[in-house]
């Protein structure tokens, strides 16, 4: 009974804070709007390619008709073919710019001349006339052989899809409100480390400490109140984040929401707990808790997206506790992936585990709080 006091206790505490309140909720929700709105051109995939404007020169009697059906087509595309008019330099134009490509049929073949600068709209261009050189010989094998049923062959009919494709792995990705969405709640989440670790030492700045003591409560069920209170608080905070995200910028959390409140919900029990463990561990903890939070935010994606890292950089992505949360809830939204949950809480509740002992071991120790 007593701990659930204490708890009730930190978590009115924290509410009439309005620095904790403005920081764990107008901070998160202000930066996902910034930073998807700023950075939302790195998550487009798809490629905007303006018309292509290519000159031509064709000096062969064999395949003209054919060619001027060929440039007719290509326009309703977007690639314009355009006869080289007299005194120009189809290479020149295309070296300085003035044209995206140059091309010359002839009796030995066609001739395609691009700049190097621009090497998709060279492919583009590659793939149009090797599409249609193999066509055009296509047609003229065939009415070699037999010219009689030329006409019969090649006329469109009803188009027949004898062959479909079907993704085995649909291609779906967050869009930039989508993903910092996520990123900056989980690294919010890990802020509350800054918050937990003045659950003990306001006690003793406030001279509060030996009144605690001299009170029928036992060490044990302060301690836990206040790490219960703490837990709350944050957690309050993350969910109003998340629903904000959800109603307002429309953000994807996908139909699995129970399970990323279990993901975000030990987040924050190891951000406590990492917070308290540090205020045991060192006098001057703030300093230490801003950099490990600041570079696990940094190098596991909270501010820009880190995609296939390699080598050093994979392990130090790695050693960042938002690698594995923000690649759990990522996958498990877009993918239905759910492999990822059970070690992400698994390392949450470990490393928590692990600075609650140290926490404990340490109160013991002391005389009063």
């Amino acid at each position: 009974m007593n701990m659930l006091q204490i708890a009730w206790k930190e978590i009115k505490h924290d509410f009439r804070d309005g620095r904790t309140l403005v920081f764990m909720l107008a901070f998160p929700i202000v930066l996902i709007l910034v930073l998807g709105s700023a950075l939302s051109g790195a998550f487009k995939d798809e490629i905007s390619i303006d018309d292509l404007y290519v000159l031509y020169e064709d000096t062969s009697s064999n395949q003209s008709q054919s060619f001027e059906t060929f440039t007719k087509e290509t326009a309703k595309l977007g690639v314009h073919f355009k006869l080289l008019p007299n005194g120009l330099n189809g290479k020149e134009e295309v070296k300085q710019g003035k044209a995206d490509g140059y091309v010359i049929s002839d009796q030995a073949g066609i001739h395609l001349y691009v700049n190097d600068q621009n090497s998709l709209k060279g492919s583009i261009l590659q793939g149009f006339l090797a599409s249609y050189v193999d066509t055009f010989n296509l047609i003229t094998e065939v009415a070699k052989k037999d010219s009689g049923k030329f006409e019969e062959e090649f006329t469109p009919s009803t188009k027949q899809d004898y062959i479909k494709e079907h993704a085995i792995l649909p291609k779906k990705q967050p869009g930039s409100m989508d993903y910092y969405a996520i990123v900056v709640t989980t690294m919010i989440a890990l802020y509350a480390a800054m918050a937990s670790n003045h659950l003990i030492g306001h006690e003793r700045s406030r001279n509060t400490a030996v009144r605690l003591m001299v009170a029928p409560i036992n060490k044990r069920d302060i301690f836990i109140g206040k790490v219960l209170g703490s837990i709350v608080i944050n957690c309050i905070c993350v969910a109003l984040v998340v629903v904000f995200s959800m109603m307002v910028y429309r953000a994807n959390w996908g139909e699995h929401l129970g399970l990323v409140f279990l993901v975000l919900l030990t987040e924050v029990i190891l951000a406590v707990s990492f917070g308290i463990g540090m205020g045991f561990l060192m006098k001057s903890p703030i300093p230490v808790i801003m950099i490990v939070v600041q570079l696990a935010s940094f190098f596991g994606g909270a501010y820009f997206k880190i995609e296939n890292p390699e080598g050093i950089l994979k392990f130090i992505t790695y050693l960042s506790p938002l690698t594995m949360e923000n690649k759990a809830i990522i996958n498990m939204i877009y993918a239905n992936d759910l492999s990822f949950i059970l070690p992400a809480i698994g390392m949450n509740l470990g490393l928590a585990f692990l600075f609650l002992l140290i926490s404990s071991i340490s109160l013991r120790r002391r005389e009063g709080l």
